[in-house]
């Protein structure tokens, strides 16, 4: 599927590029921020959350998340230096991808199994359970955002002067319907599970579990996005900046490889 993309098939998923958003510059800005916002999630994690929760296994998945958590870490401060990131644009592309994963999905999905397993009466196979349910809905909804996403790009729904067209969004409101079942599906048994496992009076922490796993599943489904955006400055020369700084030319990079 890939392969058959042309650069007018994915002209759209240039405009974070070319407005600047997604340029290297403001993405070693944004790997600053990441080695400080990793280290604060961790710390949380494992100074609050990690201490009060009875979750199985929690210390081998906490010394399994510190070391993915420092060599993610070491690599956003790597690629945060202008001189190897204006060398190596693509790996610190990936390298953000993997940062912003790491401290929002990972992050966010430990901290909500933590919260869980703070109550004392909640058994460890009903915990490997929910895990395991939340899991297997997590993958089933990267499917299908995955089978959305290419469904579009195979329809041209980002080729450029398509993105306001009509017909466009209507195919992009029923493209949601399975991805949106799943989270909604998803958040319900969360939501459930939570309830039957805190008191009312936890009202704080149900909250909290809740938002853990909304941000999870919200970052499971701009994955595929990310991913092809990745592919695409692999194979696409206009998704490339200069030594310059300047975003290559998509007329002049047209159909060209790296």
């Amino acid at each position: 599927m890939l392969k058959k993309l042309t650069i007018e098939d994915v002209s759209v998923l240039r405009e974070p590029l070319v407005s600047g958003r997604q340029s290297p510059n403001a993405l070693g800005g944004t790997l600053v921020l990441a080695v400080f916002m990793q280290s604060l999630i961790y710390y949380l994690e494992y100074t609050v959350l990690g201490r009060m929760t009875n979750f199985p296994y929690k210390d081998q998945i906490l010394t399994v998340h510190f070391w993915i958590t420092v060599i993610l870490v070491i690599l956003s401060a790597i690629y945060a230096i202008p001189f190897i990131y204006k060398r190596s644009q693509k790996t610190q592309y990936l390298v953000t991808i993997l940062v912003s994963q790491n401290a929002f999905t990972l992050s966010f999905y430990i901290c909500g199994l933590f919260l869980v397993g703070e109550n004392q009466e909640v058994s460890e196979s009903s915990l490997l359970t929910f895990t395991m349910v939340t899991l297997s809905l997590g993958v089933l909804l990267f499917v299908a955002t995955v089978i959305r996403f290419s469904n579009l790009l195979r329809k041209g729904k980002y080729r450029k002067g398509s993105k306001r067209d009509e017909l466009r969004a209507k195919f992009e409101t029923k493209s949601y319907i399975p991805a949106v079942v799943i989270g909604s599906t998803a958040l319900l048994f969360i939501t459930q599970f939570i309830i039957r496992t805190f008191n009312m009076a936890d009202f704080e922490d149900i909250m909290l579990t809740f938002i853990c796993f909304a941000i999870f599943y919200t970052m499971i489904f701009v994955l595929p996005e990310q991913l092809v955006i990745l592919y695409c400055k692999f194979r696409f020369k206009s998704f490339n900046f200069d030594k310059r700084g300047y975003l290559d030319s998509e007329d002049s990079a047209k159909g060209r490889k790296l």
